[in-house]
C-alpha cells in the first residue's frame, strides 16, 4: 500500500519539504507521496486525530506547532523531551504516535559540513530561545559546544533554557550587540527573516569579529538580511539550506530506515532559491 506524508504548520506554502521528500522517493524508487497541509492552531488537535485517522505513516511539525503538538503525542524520543519540542512524528508499528527533534543535530550535522568540527571549544552566541532554539541549544551540548551563551529579547526564556541544560548563560540583545566580539560562532535562531514574513535585525552586526562564523536557520531566502549583514563584515556565512535538507533527511529514516543523498538535494535546492 502507498505510504504518505506531510508537513504542517502555518504558514507553510513557502515549504520546500514536499519537493525534497517526493525527490527523494523518487530517486530510491519507494512508493509514497508528502504534501503541504495548512493547519491554523485552533485546527492543531483535529489536524493530528486527522492525519492519525487517514492513516499518514508520518509527518513533519512546523512553526508554530512544534511545542503545542506535544500534548497529542503518545510518545516522545528522548532528545524531544528534554527539548521540548517535536518536528518529526513517526507512527510506530503499533499504531502510536511518536514525537522526535531532528532540528537540533540537522542543524550541527550542516556547520560542521560547512566548517568542520574543530570549533567545538570556541563561544558560541544563540540567537533566540523558541522551539528550534530549544532543539539547537541541547544538539549543540550533546555534540560538545559547551561554551554557550543564549541571548533573546525576553531574557527569562534564554534563563529557562540555560537552567535545563545546566550550562552557558543568558543575555540580553543589548548585552550582546555590546559584547560581540567574544563570539567565534553566531547563530540567528528565530523565525525573522522568513520570505513569508517581516525582518528587524536582533541587534546591530557592528562589533562582528571579521571570520567569525555566523549562522541563520532561516533558508527560504537562502541569504536573509542577518546573514548579508554579517557577510559584509566579512563572517564566514552558514545558510540555513543545509540544516533544512539534513533535518529532513534524518526524519526520512526514522520514517522509512534510509538515509537519502543530501549533496544532491542540497546542491538543487540552492539552484532554486537562487544560490551560487
Amino acid at each position: 500500500m502507498k505510504k504518505w506524508f506531510a508537513v504542517i504548520g502555518d504558514p507553510i506554502e513557502h515549504s520546500k519539504s514536499p519537493a525534497m521528500h517526493n525527490a527523494w522517493f523518487e530517486e530510491m524508487s519507494i512508493d509514497a507521496t508528502y504534501i503541504p497541509i495548512h493547519v491554523s492552531s485552533e485546527q492543531l488537535e483535529s489536524a493530528v486525530a486527522g492525519l492519525k485517522t487517514l492513516g499518514a505513516s508520518g509527518w513533519n511539525v512546523t512553526i508554530p506547532h512544534k511545542t503545542a503538538i506535544i500534548p497529542y503525542l503518545d510518545e516522545l524520543d528522548e532528545l524531544a523531551q528534554k527539548m521540548g519540542a517535536v518536528n518529526t512524528v513517526v507512527r510506530t508499528t503499533n499504531g502510536k504516535l511518536k514525537g522526535f527533534n531532528t532540528d537540533g543535530v540537522g542543524f550541527v550535522r550542516s556547520l560542521e559540513e560547512a566548517v568542520g568540527s574543530s570549533h567545538k571549544d570556541k563561544p558560541v552566541l544563540l540567537v533566540g530561545a523558541g522551539g528550534a532554539a530549544r532543539g539547537i541549544a541541547f544538539a549543540m551540548q550533546q555534540q560538545g559546544y559547551n561554551d554557550l551563551t543564549i541571548t533573546n529579547r525576553t531574557v527569562a526564556n534564554a534563563q529557562a533554557i540555560v537552567d535545563e541544560m545546566g550550562i552557558g548563560r543568558a543575555i540580553s540583545l543589548k548585552e550582546a550587540e555590546e559584547t560581540l566580539a567574544e563570539f567565534s560562532i553566531i547563530v540567528q535562531m528565530t523565525s525573522a527573516g522568513l520570505a513569508t514574513g517581516n525582518f528587524s535585525m536582533p541587534f546591530s552586526l557592528n562589533r562582528l569579529e571579521k571570520g567569525a562564523i555566523v549562522a541563520d536557520i532561516v533558508y527560504n531566502p537562502l541569504m536573509t538580511p542577518f546573514l548579508q549583514a554579517a557577510e559584509e563584515k566579512g563572517a564566514t556565512i552558514v545558510t540555513g539550506l543545509g540544516m533544512f535538507v539534513h533535518q529532513g533527511a534524518i526524519s526520512f529514516e526514522h520514517w522509512l530506515g534510509n538515509y537519502p543523498n543530501t549533496n544532491s538535494m542540497i546542491a538543487q535546492l540552492k539552484a532554486q532559491l537562487g544560490g551560487n
